[in-house]
């Protein structure tokens, strides 16, 4: 019989499944890698609707308290934060009445939103007019920080003018 057709030493062997391991395990720890971020970009998408939901809730509302219907005339309080009394979310009705508001799981005005467990969002308003070019009781800042799962932070803010 001829030494070449016998078949794979035993030296052969042990260094194919060597580097069959070897890559196998590159392999199965870039899959690791990626599998544990994949829910990365689904809560973040998550929390810009949660974000868009509570600041068009904010921003809809009056600049104050004091601001009359359609906000003619214009307003030419103070600026002043916080909400009036008892309100509670349900009958906010200007801008400044959302400080403060702590939301875990959040909620629309009504009910709690499904779907969202693990987020919770966080409002803080400020006199803010100075920032955009208007005097300090002219504008107020809107900061909306959403917290989602995995220690997540994203925070959103706007602007709302007294007009």
């Amino acid at each position: 019989m001829n030494r070449r057709s016998r078949g794979a030493t035993l030296v052969e062997l042990v260094i194919t499944i060597v580097i069959i391991s070897v890559a196998i395990a590159g392999v199965v720890g870039a899959f690791a890698l990626i599998s544990g971020r994949s829910a990365d970009p689904l809560n973040e998408t998550r929390a810009v609707a949660l974000a868009q939901l509570y600041m068009d809730e904010i921003i809809t509302q009056k600049y104050d308290d004091q601001t009359p219907q359609g906000g003619v005339p214009r307003y030419n309080g103070g600026c002043s934060i916080g909400p009036e009394g008892s309100e509670t979310r349900s009958t906010f009705d200007d801008v400044d009445d959302y400080d403060g508001l702590n939301d875990s799981p959040p909620a629309s005005a009504l009910s709690v939103l499904s779907g969202y467990s693990g987020f919770s969002v966080a409002v803080t308003v400020v006199c803010a007019g100075d920032e955009v070019g208007l005097p300090v009781s002219q504008a107020k800042r809107i900061d909306l920080t959403v917290s989602a799962p995995a220690d997540s932070q994203f925070v959103f803010s706007a602007y709302r003018a007294n007009f």
